[in-house]
């Protein structure tokens, strides 16, 4: 076979390949009777009540190798989160979780999409409510679901 004839064949066979491989990972959003996403939606509100209860949930969902990007464009482990929820002295109030939609890519990876809000108090002693929206990574391990990565933004409250 010619070597043009050849390569030709080659990258029809490689777009054959990639186009398989992106079909498999679609994404899927999940039910609402959905097991996984009813525990991964759970798990999401309590680490949104995490700073007004100290509930120490982050040691459980997030992973040992998690990256977080913070509204101040920080990167923090899964070791300052646990510290920073677990810190009485920054207690917030009034911590919810506003909404949070599951959508699955294939049996071991899931985004979690949400908002949450929460009253915090300034230095200066005046309180202010908080909003942040985010994209959660979770992804199963060794039959176990766990955060590996999160991103949060700060918006204005209504």
């Amino acid at each position: 076979m010619a070597p043009k004839r050849l390569l030709m064949l080659g990258l029809v066979i490689f777009g054959i390949i990639v186009v398989a491989a992106a079909g498999g990972q679609q994404g899927q959003w999940a039910p609402a009777d959905n097991a996984t996403a009813k525990f991964m939606v759970d798990a999401e509100r309590q680490w949104a009540e995490a700073a007004c209860n100290h509930n120490r949930i982050a040691e459980k969902i997030l992973a040992e190798d998690f990256q977080g990007t913070s509204p101040q464009g920080q990167r923090y482990a899964k070791s300052e989160e646990v510290a920073d929820t677990a810190d009485v002295s920054k207690t917030a109030q009034e911590c919810r979780l506003l909404d949070a939609k599951v959508r699955f890519f294939g049996d071991e990876l899931a985004m979690v999409y949400g908002t949450e809000s929460s009253l915090r108090r300034a230095k200066d002693g005046t309180a202010k409510t908080r909003c942040l929206i985010w994209t959660d990574t979770w992804l199963k391990r060794q039959g176990n679901w766990q955060i590996i990565a999160a991103q949060d933004t700060e918006f204005g409250c209504k």
